[in-house]
Protein backbone atom coordinates (compact mmCIF):
# COMPACT_ATOMS: atom_id res chain seq x y z
CA UNK A 1 0.00 0.00 0.00
CA UNK A 2 2.82 2.62 1.21
CA UNK A 3 6.61 2.19 -0.27
CA UNK A 4 7.71 2.65 3.33
CA UNK A 5 6.56 2.82 6.31
CA UNK A 6 2.85 4.40 6.82
CA UNK A 7 3.43 8.54 8.06
CA UNK A 8 1.12 9.31 10.72
CA UNK A 9 0.08 12.40 12.55
CA UNK A 10 -1.29 12.85 15.79
CA UNK A 11 -3.58 15.27 17.28
CA UNK A 12 -4.20 15.25 21.14
CA UNK A 13 -4.35 18.29 23.34
CA UNK A 14 -3.43 15.53 26.06
CA UNK A 15 0.59 15.43 26.34
CA UNK A 16 0.80 11.61 28.13
CA UNK A 17 -2.20 10.03 25.59
CA UNK A 18 -0.18 11.48 22.50
CA UNK A 19 3.50 10.19 24.14
CA UNK A 20 2.10 6.62 24.70
CA UNK A 21 0.56 6.75 21.03
CA UNK A 22 3.56 7.93 19.41
CA UNK A 23 5.39 4.95 21.60
CA UNK A 24 2.65 2.51 20.41
CA UNK A 25 2.92 3.32 16.76
CA UNK A 26 6.74 3.71 16.04
CA UNK A 27 6.96 0.25 17.82
CA UNK A 28 4.46 -1.42 15.71
CA UNK A 29 6.19 0.31 12.50
CA UNK A 30 4.60 3.41 11.86
CA UNK A 31 6.42 6.81 11.53
CA UNK A 32 4.72 9.86 13.55
CA UNK A 33 5.16 12.63 11.31
CA UNK A 34 3.30 15.19 14.26
CA UNK A 35 2.39 15.98 16.78
CA UNK A 36 -0.59 18.43 17.34
CA UNK A 37 -1.55 19.70 20.49
CA UNK A 38 -4.93 21.47 19.22
CA UNK A 39 -6.84 21.52 15.90
CA UNK A 40 -5.21 24.38 14.14
CA UNK A 41 -1.80 22.63 14.56
CA UNK A 42 -3.23 19.65 13.27
CA UNK A 43 -4.43 21.15 10.43
CA UNK A 44 -0.70 22.87 9.80
CA UNK A 45 1.04 19.88 10.41
CA UNK A 46 -0.99 18.27 7.89
CA UNK A 47 -0.06 20.35 5.20
CA UNK A 48 3.50 20.89 6.10
CA UNK A 49 3.79 16.70 6.98
CA UNK A 50 1.26 15.37 4.51
CA UNK A 51 0.72 11.99 6.51
CA UNK A 52 -0.24 8.88 5.60
CA UNK A 53 -3.15 8.79 8.22
CA UNK A 54 -4.41 10.53 10.96
CA UNK A 55 -5.40 10.02 14.82
CA UNK A 56 -7.46 13.00 15.80
CA UNK A 57 -8.94 13.40 18.99
CA UNK A 58 -12.58 15.13 19.19
CA UNK A 59 -12.04 17.57 22.11
CA UNK A 60 -8.89 19.87 21.60
CA UNK A 61 -8.39 23.41 22.22
CA UNK A 62 -9.16 26.09 19.72
CA UNK A 63 -10.14 23.87 16.63
CA UNK A 64 -12.40 20.44 17.74
CA UNK A 65 -11.13 17.26 16.44
CA UNK A 66 -14.44 16.84 13.92
CA UNK A 67 -13.93 20.25 12.29
CA UNK A 68 -9.87 19.66 12.13
CA UNK A 69 -10.90 16.12 10.25
CA UNK A 70 -12.59 17.89 8.04
CA UNK A 71 -10.11 21.02 6.24
CA UNK A 72 -7.96 18.20 6.30
CA UNK A 73 -9.96 15.79 4.33
CA UNK A 74 -11.31 18.84 2.29
CA UNK A 75 -7.39 19.48 1.11
CA UNK A 76 -5.57 16.24 1.05
CA UNK A 77 -8.27 12.96 1.66
CA UNK A 78 -6.80 11.09 3.78
CA UNK A 79 -8.23 8.01 6.15
CA UNK A 80 -8.68 9.69 9.92
CA UNK A 81 -9.18 7.86 13.12
CA UNK A 82 -11.38 9.68 15.87
CA UNK A 83 -10.09 9.37 19.14
CA UNK A 84 -12.75 10.24 22.08
CA UNK A 85 -13.50 10.09 25.89
CA UNK A 86 -17.13 10.57 24.78
CA UNK A 87 -19.24 7.80 23.25
CA UNK A 88 -21.91 10.42 21.87
CA UNK A 89 -23.95 9.11 18.73
CA UNK A 90 -24.16 12.78 17.42
CA UNK A 91 -20.19 13.08 17.14
CA UNK A 92 -19.83 10.11 15.81
CA UNK A 93 -22.36 11.14 13.31
CA UNK A 94 -20.89 14.56 12.71
CA UNK A 95 -17.19 12.70 12.36
CA UNK A 96 -18.66 10.44 9.68
CA UNK A 97 -19.82 13.37 8.23
CA UNK A 98 -16.35 15.29 8.18
CA UNK A 99 -14.50 11.98 6.48
CA UNK A 100 -13.62 9.86 9.80
CA UNK A 101 -13.06 6.01 8.90
CA UNK A 102 -12.93 4.72 12.45
CA UNK A 103 -13.42 5.47 15.74
CA UNK A 104 -12.15 4.83 18.85
CA UNK A 105 -13.48 5.80 22.33
CA UNK A 106 -11.10 6.56 25.59
CA UNK A 107 -9.80 4.89 27.07
CA UNK A 108 -8.84 2.45 24.49
CA UNK A 109 -6.31 -0.59 24.44
CA UNK A 110 -3.24 -0.50 22.72
CA UNK A 111 -4.31 -3.35 20.76
CA UNK A 112 -7.01 -1.93 19.09
CA UNK A 113 -5.29 1.24 17.95
CA UNK A 114 -3.43 -0.29 14.83
CA UNK A 115 -6.59 -2.24 13.87
CA UNK A 116 -8.48 1.01 13.65
CA UNK A 117 -6.38 2.52 11.66
CA UNK A 118 -5.48 -0.62 8.97
CA UNK A 119 -9.50 -0.33 8.96
CA UNK A 120 -9.35 3.05 8.43
CA UNK A 121 -6.30 2.61 5.70
CA UNK A 122 -8.60 -0.43 4.13
CA UNK A 123 -11.74 1.98 4.14
CA UNK A 124 -10.40 5.01 2.25
CA UNK A 125 -8.63 2.96 -0.65
CA UNK A 126 -12.24 1.14 -0.54
CA UNK A 127 -13.61 4.69 -1.39
CA UNK A 128 -10.98 6.07 -3.46
CA UNK A 129 -11.37 2.89 -5.78
CA UNK A 130 -15.39 2.97 -6.14
CA UNK A 131 -14.84 6.87 -6.93
CA UNK A 132 -12.17 6.15 -9.85
CA UNK A 133 -14.40 3.14 -11.03
CA UNK A 134 -17.36 6.04 -10.98
CA UNK A 135 -15.17 8.36 -12.56
CA UNK A 136 -14.37 5.92 -15.68
CA UNK A 137 -17.54 4.99 -16.75
CA UNK A 138 -18.67 5.79 -19.91
CA UNK A 139 -19.63 9.42 -20.48
CA UNK A 140 -23.02 8.79 -22.04
CA UNK A 141 -25.75 6.30 -22.80
CA UNK A 142 -27.85 5.56 -25.32
CA UNK A 143 -31.32 3.31 -24.62
CA UNK A 144 -34.45 2.67 -25.53
CA UNK A 145 -37.49 3.52 -23.76
CA UNK A 146 -40.98 1.98 -24.13
CA UNK A 147 -44.23 3.66 -23.25
CA UNK A 148 -46.89 1.63 -22.02
CA UNK A 149 -48.41 1.74 -25.68
CA UNK A 150 -45.38 0.17 -27.12
CA UNK A 151 -44.23 3.72 -28.63
CA UNK A 152 -40.08 3.87 -28.63
CA UNK A 153 -38.22 6.49 -27.58
CA UNK A 154 -34.53 6.54 -28.08
CA UNK A 155 -32.69 8.72 -25.54
CA UNK A 156 -29.26 9.52 -24.77
CA UNK A 157 -28.16 10.31 -21.25
CA UNK A 158 -24.84 12.26 -20.69
CA UNK A 159 -23.37 13.58 -17.79
CA UNK A 160 -22.34 17.38 -18.07
CA UNK A 161 -19.09 18.20 -17.02
CA UNK A 162 -20.53 20.17 -13.72
CA UNK A 163 -22.01 16.43 -12.93
CA UNK A 164 -25.73 17.45 -14.31
CA UNK A 165 -27.16 15.29 -16.72
CA UNK A 166 -28.33 15.43 -20.04
CA UNK A 167 -31.18 13.91 -21.29
CA UNK A 168 -31.64 14.00 -25.34
CA UNK A 169 -34.20 11.87 -27.56
CA UNK A 170 -32.29 11.11 -30.81
CA UNK A 171 -33.24 9.80 -34.33
CA UNK A 172 -31.80 6.31 -34.79
CA UNK A 173 -31.40 5.76 -38.53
Amino acid sequence: MFEDRMRVLIAEDETIIRLDLRQLLEEHGFEVVGEARDGLEAVELARETQPDVGLFDIRMPELDGVEAARRVYAERPMPIVMLTAYADPELVTRAIGAGVFSYLTKPFEARHVVPAIQAAVARHEELLEARRHIGSAPRSVELDVRSSSGQVWPLRLARRADGSLDVTLYDVK
